[in-house]
């Protein structure tokens, strides 16, 4: 369960960093900057999310919750956009949002 969390964190991180790059090179520049931002925010709660799943934190939970919330916020606003690379990290970020969530619900204390 853990492991599978870390994965999609990981694929998230991969996607939200592309995503973001890509979108600094769209014409409408000016309409991806929240994307652009969620992305970068995004990114940024999965990479420590990995890091206290990985430490064996005792706030699973609470990570897990709140990096589904970013998730979920940024695959909303990756939706909006038809681009690729937003459909792609959309989908990145649900699937890890979903993962998060099972592992918060589980109540898991400690990793592997």
């Amino acid at each position: 369960m853990i492991n599978n969390c870390i994965e999609a964190c990981h694929k998230t991180i991969i996607a939200c960093n592309q995503c973001a790059s890509a979108c600094l090179l769209e014409k409408n520049i000016n309409d991806m900057r929240y994307c652009i931002q969620l992305d970068m925010e995004c990114a940024a709660i999965c990479m420590a999310t990995v890091q206290l799943l990985s430490l064996d934190s005792k706030r699973t939970k609470e990570i897990c919750h709140l990096c589904t919330e970013f998730c979920m916020a940024c695959a909303a606003e990756c939706s909006t956009h038809d681009m690729e690379h937003c459909v792609r990290c959309s989908e990145a970020c649900a699937d890890c949002a979903e993962q998060c969530r099972i592992l918060a619900s589980a109540g898991v204390a400690s990793a592997v």
